[in-house]
């Protein structure tokens, strides 16, 4: 375990892919981003492909097993704490997705991901 204030400073990016076909996934994923942003790092999650569905307001109310927390509850956690949601606008306009989005996401695409990660994060990928 990483002690210091480096642990709690340094930005997190979680990069979802997959949306509710695998709510196990993003179940773990959204563990993960929570995890993140609860500790006090900031924390951008980038939905792209089927993900970017989740950012449409009453589409992520899944709960993917006996014994996980429901979706809703891990996107307010996260809201809650401060996670931010980046929304690949090509998968938006490719699946004709409303661009109202929850509270805390918000249209872009690798461009603004790269910046908001400057000179590193910590990454994860599902």
């Amino acid at each position: 375990m990483t002690t210091g204030s480096t642990a709690t400073s340094g930005r997190a990016v979680v990069n979802l892919t997959t949306g509710l076909e695998d709510p196990e996934r993003v179940t773990v994923a959204m563990l993960t981003a929570v995890a993140a942003a609860e500790s006090g790092r900031p924390t951008m999650t980038f939905l792209s492909n089927e993900a970017a569905r989740l950012a449409v307001p009453g589409v992520a109310t899944a709960t993917a097993c006996a014994g996980c927390p429901p979706l809703t509850e891990l996107f307010e956690r996260y809201a809650t704490a401060g996670g931010r949601f980046l929304v690949c606008p090509i998968c938006v306009d490719a699946k004709r997705l409303d661009t109202d989005l929850i509270p805390g996401a918000e249209l872009g695409g690798t461009v603004p991901l790269w910046e908001w990660i400057g000179d590193g994060a910590t990454t994860f990928s599902f």
